[in-house]
């Protein structure tokens, strides 16, 4: 994955692709950074999840500027989702998801919403870093409803 980035960097340097060069910059001062707090060099799964939490702030810049009537920074940013998107693992398809979601469902046997963090404690592992937690979570609340 790191080497990956590297070599995307090279690229965008070459292809004089200011945007993909300023978001794989981006990344990989993320990285650093994250290297530098956990002392050590990060797993391609830590990378993984700093350009998830790298998306996330994006997708909740995007909802701050649409509420501004900024649809500019919108797609530039939605641009810069696009981009990082390339790093993460293919997404799961909302029947995948709801599969996964079945199974843990059978497994756990949650009986209301206080067996909400069971639920999500079982199924992270499988969907980390191929879909978006907070729509996993939304669709596990309104299941347990």
């Amino acid at each position: 994955m790191r080497n990956q980035i590297l070599e995307d960097l090279k690229t965008a340097m070459k292809e004089r692709n200011k945007v993909k060069l300023s978001v794989v910059r981006m990344v990989k001062s993320a990285i650093q950074m994250e290297e530098l707090n956990k002392k050590r060099e990060l797993s391609d799964d830590e990378v993984i999840d700093v350009i998830s939490k790298q998306i996330k702030t994006r997708k909740d810049s995007i909802k701050e500027f649409e509420k501004g009537g900024r649809d500019d920074l919108v797609a530039s940013t939605q641009e810069e989702i696009d981009i990082l998107s390339t790093y993460l693992p293919e997404q799961l398809t909302k029947e995948e998801l709801n599969e996964l979601i079945d199974k843990v469902f059978e497994e756990v046997k949650p009986e209301s919403s206080r067996d909400m963090g069971k639920v999500m404690k079982a199924l992270t592992p499988l969907v980390k870093g191929k879909a978006d937690m907070g729509e996993v979570s939304l669709m596990i609340k309104e299941r347990l409803k």
